[in-house]
């Protein structure tokens, strides 16, 4: 009992009125419920929800956030349930917990199906509770810290998606210190050599920088001090995916990066930071361009700072935020700061559990936005990328002409604008005034534009808009539009195929219609309206003589012309005799006519889906291909690889390089020495470093795995992706 006590303590201290007999049951009951069960360390496994309680109690959260910390895996991993959970804890607890386990009764296709289908689960969650997402990150950095016990191929895959998805949410929740160790635990996995490289040149710069902050921070408290401020200087170096990325960004080396290190003031009032900006720009010369007022115009999750980059000590950048107690607070507990400790009985239309003040919650209504522009995404995998997307961390901030400040991810043009501000004026846009010059819709916003969309009722959306738009809610209204075109298209070329070939059996349609003969195609065909079934047809996704079967008397049957031997469906995804078909199968058919779509380049062991083509058979994609998502669902079959598949297939790699002699001739015998032989090269080298593109042939996904890793260890290779 004495964690519990450590951890009950640590509570009280925060939250007096805290229900310390409900944390002690909820911990006995966890510690009993994976009593023997270990974790792949070996350790035992409740040192996880202890450990997920721990970090939630460094954000200061409430009772009930705590049991279900603790209880977290109890309903998925043991023999008690989330009924049984409500019973011990109560509704709250339960929701909480429930809004956190993974889905475990539903069959999916594949991995990525499941992981997206859990993350919808828990957005809904989460958008009536943000506990849930609270309790959630807790418990992937706990996962994050002990990853080194995981088998590689899961290590890449949870570090990916923590990088995709909780970083990005830990930043929307304003949460900066947890943002910042998922990224660099992520990237440590994801770039495993320029980890190490970069933490090597890191670690042998440290009594240097850490000289450099202390002169700093000696001489701003002076100045400050002086001017007379109360103040408090902290100095700090950049976490390494920041830096990480402004090498990537610079294209250049470690040594060329001069702001690694940010230093913050924190002063007593909103006055206080704008006079204090005075004082540091009199100190130190500011880089024009590089000041950001977070203060006026705060970020969406609620962070407050001024930002500038001067030339301090030496000549050398760095980055100053200046900002109030309140706001660092803010900073360092994101939405745990709003917290209020309210004992009273929570209505069920309550958001966030009814603890936080109503004023602070509306700027966390991006969870409910998220939710409403996902509810015409049916496809997991379409709506995990689209999350991504509006997750995106950094942003630019517009104007209506009406002054209204709007917020996007930098990258947004005007489509994205426009369907922000209604889904009509999004449909029938055609172009833009920024700041009074006429732009493309194609056109990326910048900070500060004002921007007015100009819209014809006549216009309308096309599959251009697709590759433009950025934010979710854009590209889901234009695949609406575009699938719900698609949609008319095949029911009008459904009932021509069946008018056609009903004639030939002199048979009307209307006829056919208007007997019912119709409706009994439609119960064969086990749809639910005639319109469904000519859209089937018309997509070859129903095998028009099953029709045919149905509206046409046994006796006429007996001899049908020539013409209707061979079905749509057939004609689309035709057995082809003597080919070589891919080792694809096709709802577990083997040599169907299937082509290898060009802009992902599947190999044998990738998640696979298929389209149907109009005439061209299926088109298979990589399940991850933002292509696919462009596709009509509609129109997908499920496929997959034949056993023991051996398909060789163009692969490319961008291998992003230190320039330095030799390194291409390294590259090349690692390749050589994995047994692939390049067939094409692009090498594009800066001041710095290179960029490379390698084109190759592969057949089996882990085999090119096997030549990534190789890749890596290659000592000057910075990263290695698939393009």
């Amino acid at each position: 009992m004495d964690d519990v006590r450590a951890l009950v303590s640590r509570v009280t201290a925060y939250h007096p009125n805290a229900d310390v007999a409900l944390i002690e049951r909820a911990w006995e009951v966890a510690k009993s419920a994976h009593d023997g069960q270990k974790r792949k360390s070996g350790e035992a496994y409740f040192t996880h929800p202890v450990s997920v309680a721990n970090l939630l109690v460094d954000l200061r959260l409430d009772t009930a956030s705590l049991c279900a910390a603790l209880l977290h895996d109890v309903a998925e991993d043991t023999t008690i349930g989330i009924d049984e959970i409500e019973k011990l804890f109560g509704q709250e607890v339960a929701f909480l917990v429930d809004g956190v386990t993974k889905l475990a009764t539903f069959s999916f296709t594949s991995k990525e199906d499941r992981a997206a289908e859990s993350f919808r689960k828990m957005l809904v969650h989460m958008a009536r509770d943000i506990r849930v997402l609270l309790v959630k990150l807790a418990d992937r950095l706990d996962n994050m810290r002990t990853l080194e016990h995981m088998k590689i191929d899961s290590q890449e895959r949870i570090a990916r998606e923590t990088l995709d998805i909780y970083a990005p949410l830990a930043n929307r929740l304003g949460i900066s210190w947890m943002k910042a160790e998922l990224e660099d635990l992520a990237f440590k996995y994801l770039e495993p050599e320029a980890y190490r490289d970069l933490e090597e040149k890191v670690s042998h710069t440290e009594n240097e920088r850490k000289d450099h902050i202390v002169r700093t921070v000696k001489v701003l408290s002076d100045r400050l001090n002086s001017a007379g401020f109360a103040c408090e200087i902290q100095g700090r170096a950049k976490h390494l995916v920041s830096i990480w990325r402004k090498m990537r960004s610079q294209d250049c080396e470690y040594e060329k990066v001069y702001d690694v290190v940010a230093f913050r003031a924190v002063v007593e009032s909103v006055a206080d930071c704008y006079a204090a900006l005075g004082v540091i720009h009199g100190t130190y010369t500011p880089i024009p361009g590089r000041f950001k007022d977070y203060i006026a115009l705060p970020k969406p999750n609620l962070y407050q700072s001024l930002h500038t980059t001067v030339l301090g000590p030496d000549k050398q950048r760095m980055e100053i935020q200046i900002r109030t107690r309140e706001m660092h607070r803010v900073a360092e507990l994101g939405i745990a700061a709003h917290w209020k400790y309210k004992e009273r009985v929570k209505s069920k239309d309550d958001d966030h559990g009814g603890l936080i003040d109503p004023k602070d919650a509306r700027s966390f209504q991006w969870l409910r936005q998220l939710m409403d522009w996902q509810k015409e995404l049916k496809d997991p995998q379409e709506f995990l990328e689209s999350v991504k997307v509006d997750l995106f961390q950094d942003e630019v901030y517009v104007f209506t002409p009406n002054g209204d400040v709007r917020v996007f991810p930098r990258g947004a043009t005007p489509i994205d604008f426009a369907y922000a501000i209604h889904s009509t004026l999004g449909d029938h846009c055609m172009g833009a005034r920024v700041n009074g010059a006429i732009v493309p819709l194609r056109h990326h916003l910048r900070s500060g534009d004002v921007v007015e969309i100009m819209s014809d009722p006549n216009r309308h959306p096309t599959k251009d808009w697709i590759e433009w738009a950025l934010t979710a809610r854009a590209k889901s209204k234009i695949r609406f539009f575009l699938r719900t075109e698609e949609r008319e298209r095949s029911l009008r070329l459904g009932k021509e195929l069946l008018e056609r070939h009903l004639h030939k059996y002199s048979i009307s349609y209307n006829r056919a219609l208007k007997t019912g003969s119709m409706a009994k195609a439609v119960e064969d065909a086990k749809l639910q309206s005639v319109e469904e079934l000519l859209i089937q047809v018309g997509y070859g996704k129903y095998d028009i003589s099953k029709v045919l079967d149905s509206l046409v008397p046994a006796d006429q049957r007996e001899k049908p012309p020539a013409q209707l031997r061979e079905s749509i469906v057939e004609r689309v995804t035709r057995k082809v005799t003597g080919r070589d078909v891919g080792g694809i199968l096709v709802s577990g058919e083997s040599n169907v006519l299937v082509r290898f779509a060009k802009c992902c380049s599947a190999v044998p062991g990738d998640e696979i889906v298929g389209f149907i083509t109009h005439g061209r058979g299926v088109s298979v994609h990589r399940r991850s291909c933002e292509k696919a998502m462009d596709l009509d669902p509609e129109r997908r079959v499920e496929i997959s690889w034949e056993s023991g598949a051996k398909v060789s297939r163009m692969v490319c790699l961008r291998i992003i390089t230190a320039n330095r002699p030799g390194i291409l001739a390294e590259v090349g015998t690692t390749f050589s020495q994995n047994g692939v032989n390049i067939q094409e090269a692009n090498c594009r080298a800066g001041d710095d470093r290179a960029t490379n593109l390698f084109s190759f042939m592969i057949n089996d996904l882990n085999a090119l795995k096997t030549v990534i890793r190789a890749l890596q260890k290659v000592k000057g290779v910075l990263a290695v992706e698939r393009v």
